[in-house]
């Protein structure tokens, strides 16, 4: 679903946002709230208050990239996180947009 490279830092929203927003709403919203630049090289996801759509936003070189998923079936396993945001590694964003539930997760470790 994602081109982007595995090295892009990756903030998850620990709320529920309003999936009407569009970019420059969500822009706004990641510099106020997660105090950081829109128009860095990272990715902001933001899922819905149902658990059944998530929006990804990203700034490439001129505007702004908003990629929006609705589930035909089932729902995002979101992980329950306190403050305003966490951050992902890319490969853990893939897992969570596949429907793998992150909390019980254990990672293999390479020998």
């Amino acid at each position: 679903m994602l081109i982007t490279s595995s090295d892009v830092p990756v903030w998850v929203a620990s709320q529920t946002t309003d999936m009407r927003k569009g970019c420059f709403s969500l822009a706004a919203f990641v510099q106020q709230e997660f105090e950081l630049d829109p128009k860095s090289s990272q990715l902001f996801v933001f899922f819905g208050a149902g658990g059944t759509k998530v929006k990804l936003l990203q700034w490439d070189r001129n505007g702004f990239v908003l990629t929006y998923k609705c589930l035909a079936d089932g729902r995002f396993r979101v992980p329950k996180v306190g403050g305003k945001k966490y951050k992902l590694s890319m490969s853990d964003l893939n897992l969570l947009l596949e429907g793998i539930d992150l909390t019980n997760k254990q990672r293999l470790r390479a020998v």
